[in-house]
């Protein structure tokens, strides 16, 4: 970020890009951990089956820890919540790199869980403070948060070769503590919150969509990438795996942006059903076994919708109920992202490829629809 470019830009702009950059920096141990703890788990003192439950307990803690988060965010601000949310980080990121066995990883990765939830809210948050702009501002803050993750994996596959799987973790500990410039840098103004007493509610069309997105997209889809090209992995499986996981982030530092440049020309609700019907007819191709070049469409399509999301849910709820509905949209989608590897791992052994992609898409296609027609109809 040029000096130049930070004077031009807007303090909307700003606080966008520093509350990016926070999460770019506190996020890399949890992307590498995916990578080397199912690879390493007898170095972590874990069964493999232990390290699955690891890998989804920032995930369980957040469904049930968002609206605790959201109401701690909105009444402190941004700059205090990042701050707290990085020490937290940069702990977690500690206990990796020195702590063996499930019981006591497990609140490292608890830790974690909750700090992610206060750091992706707090990019959202930021992106949307304004509505003009919002959708670009989305996709330069997916770029900026991809960057940490995408120089992270390629770093931590040769170390875990070279020194083992622990080395990587202290490096990262010392690039989550760089995230406290950053965060001090965002302001301290509470956010307004809604007046009314929360109730249970159904979930809307975009609620199901943000659900089959991280079902489809960030579950069955990443299972069955490894599932099904374990064999066609070359070299060391490690730096292999490694590297496939980098491009899907260097996607998103190069399309992101893209895509919400799209949404601010087209508009985001119709970008979304044109991107999700077009990942859906793509993932059939991937079920019926055209792997890697579906693959490569999916991962693009994945990063052109990132940044849509965040934009239609300021848009549709302005004013104080806007952080809670952020919250909620990443609840359902971490809802989906946690179940979709386990019926992965239930359905890929016994069923066909097909008819497992096949359904799933159609889901993807039709939700993403229904977005779109309970805008037209006020439903």
């Amino acid at each position: 970020m040029s000096a130049s470019a930070v004077e031009s830009a807007s303090p909307a702009d700003l606080n966008a890009r520093y509350s990016a950059a926070t999460l770019a920096l506190a996020l890399p141990a949890d992307t590498v951990l995916y990578l080397l703890l199912p690879m390493f788990a007898p170095e972590f003192g874990v069964s493999v089956a232990e390290a699955g439950i690891l890998l989804a307990a920032n995930r369980l803690i957040r469904i049930a820890g968002y609206s605790w988060v959201a109401r701690f965010y909105a009444r402190r601000g941004d700059r205090p919540t990042d701050i707290l949310a990085v020490v937290a980080a940069a702990i977690s990121t500690l206990g990796y790199a020195t702590l063996s066995g499930f019981w006591l990883l497990l609140p490292m990765r608890l830790l974690w869980g909750l700090a992610f939830a206060a750091l992706n809210l707090s990019t959202q948050a930021m992106a949307t403070v304004e509505a003009r702009g919002a959708s670009r501002r989305s996709g330069y803050s997916r770029a900026i948060i991809a960057v940490g993750p995408m120089l992270a994996l390629p770093l931590g596959a040769v170390l875990a070769e070279a020194h083992g799987p622990r080395a990587i973790f202290f490096v990262l500990t010392a690039v989550a503590v760089a995230a406290f410039w950053t965060s001090r840098r965002l302001p301290a103004e509470p956010h307004p919150i809604p007046v009314t007493r929360r109730r249970l509610t159904m979930p809307t069309a975009l609620d199901i969509w943000s659900f089959l997105e991280g079902f489809t997209l960030d579950g069955l889809f990443i299972i069955g990438l490894g599932y099904l090209g374990k064999d066609l992995l070359p070299g060391s499986a490690v730096i292999a795996a490694g590297l496939l996981m980098a491009l899907r982030y260097l996607s998103e530092i190069v399309l992101s942006p893209v895509g919400g440049q799209m949404a601010e020309r087209f508009g985001a609700e119709r970008l979304l059903v044109t991107l999700s019907v077009t990942t859906a007819l793509v993932l059939v191709g991937f079920g019926a076994g055209w792997l890697w070049s579906c693959a490569a469409v999916i991962v693009v399509l994945r990063a052109l919708q990132l940044p849509l999301v965040a934009p239609i849910v300021a848009r549709r709820t302005p004013g104080p109920g806007r952080v809670q509905a952020l919250a909620t949209r990443a609840v359902w989608r971490d809802i989906g992202a946690g179940t979709g590897p386990m019926v992965a791992g239930l359905l890929l052994p016994i069923a066909s490829p097909l008819w497992i992609y096949a359904v799933s898409a159609a889901c993807l296609a039709l939700s993403a629809l229904a977005c779109v027609r309970r805008r037209a109809t006020g439903a």
